[in-house]
């Protein structure tokens, strides 16, 4: 049965990683010039966000403080997430502490969950992930979806407790059952990794759908990979354009660097140069490598863009200065082709 929280709770979810692949070979042999192609991998370092829910605006900041002030529960937390926030009163750490552990000790699961949040980042009380998890499993043992998938991360990571991806998976799938779209799209890299479970790619595609049907741009991209793939499911790349599309339009750097290797390959969608650059200098725009080397690419072939060999090399550099050995080998490439060595050699 699902456990309604407070809105005044404030919300802390993580994203686990997505799977990782390689990219595939070469675009142009001719000129020995490596086309970087789909990134096919998203971050890979787990991501905490920390979104607040919204605050009742209706009470007055008054009204709310002398009813914290007689005990309410309820009025103290919303006072700890105005004080969080910054919403309607001077921003406070330690006052938001102060607040979330007087409703928290009364055993409010909001309350509980972030004041676990804030021991987890340091924010007005020392950092402890000890005492991170001890508030997150206060929370989670009533049913509070955030904090089951925010202790679920901490087991995965081994934070504040002894690492166990068992014990991930199992916090991580409670929340999931209620629907929590963070949750949801963990548990799919659990599957898709065979971490705490057996490897199922299956798996992981339903819960990268649950996740994606919600609007989570990391499961959405990652549904891409798979119906690109033929990862789970059979391989169809007019679905994996629009899951790209999808995640891309709100922002995602990867995703955006595979839509434009999709157009520039003419893959579930009409060829499309101009497009694919579009796409790419999207990506690269964020400092994203593939999308980087991929447009410097472009700008080298003159594919979808005026020739122009110096913006080609900013862009390779741009993506080599991140460590991607494509473009460190398209650098060399360009000045070993002719390319002014000052040319190459410009940051």
């Amino acid at each position: 049965m699902k456990r309604s929280v407070s809105v005044l709770a404030l919300s802390l979810c993580l994203a686990v990683p997505v799977f990782a692949q390689n990219a595939p070979t070469p675009a142009n042999e001719a000129a020995d010039t490596t086309h970087a192609g789909f990134s096919f991998r998203s971050d890979s370092s787990v991501r905490w966000t920390n979104a607040p829910t919204p605050v009742n605006e209706t009470a007055t900041l008054r009204d709310i403080r002398a009813a914290a002030d007689k005990g309410n529960a309820v009025a103290q937390v919303k006072l700890g997430v105005m004080y969080d926030t910054g919403r309607g009163i001077a921003k406070d750490d330690a006052q938001a502490v102060a607040w979330y552990h007087k409703a928290a000790d009364q055993g409010h699961p909001g309350a509980q969950n972030n004041l676990g949040v804030m021991y987890k980042n340091g924010r007005g009380v020392a950092k402890d992930d000890a005492l991170a998890v001890v508030w997150f499993r206060k929370a989670a043992d009533q049913g509070v979806a955030i904090a089951q998938n925010n202790l679920g991360v901490m087991y995965d990571n081994g934070r504040g407790i002894a690492k166990d991806d068992a014990q991930a998976v199992a916090w991580f799938r409670k929340a999931a059952d209620q629907g929590f779209a963070d949750a949801q799209y963990n548990l799919g890299v659990m599957y898709d990794n065979g971490r705490g479970v057996a490897k199922d790619d299956t798996q992981a595609v339903v819960w990268f759908r649950k996740a994606a049907d919600q609007g989570y741009a990391d499961a959405q991209h990652n549904l891409g990979v798979r119906y690109a793939n033929g990862s789970g499911v059979a391989r169809d790349d007019a679905v994996a354009v629009a899951w790209y599309h999808k995640a891309a339009d709100q922002g995602h750097p990867s995703a955006q660097n595979n839509l434009g290797v999709m157009y520039g390959n003419g893959r579930g969608v009409a060829k499309d140069d101009a497009q694919a650059v579009a796409w790419y200098h999207k990506a690269a725009d964020q400092g994203h490598p593939d999308g980087q080397n991929n447009l410097g690419w472009m700008y080298m072939t003159g594919r979808g863009v005026a020739k122009d060999d110096a913006l080609a090399v900013v862009w390779f550099r741009k993506a080599a200065d991140q460590g991607h050995a494509v473009a460190q080998r398209n650098l060399g490439n360009m000045n070993s082709s002719g390319v002014p060595k000052d040319d190459v050699t410009r940051r």
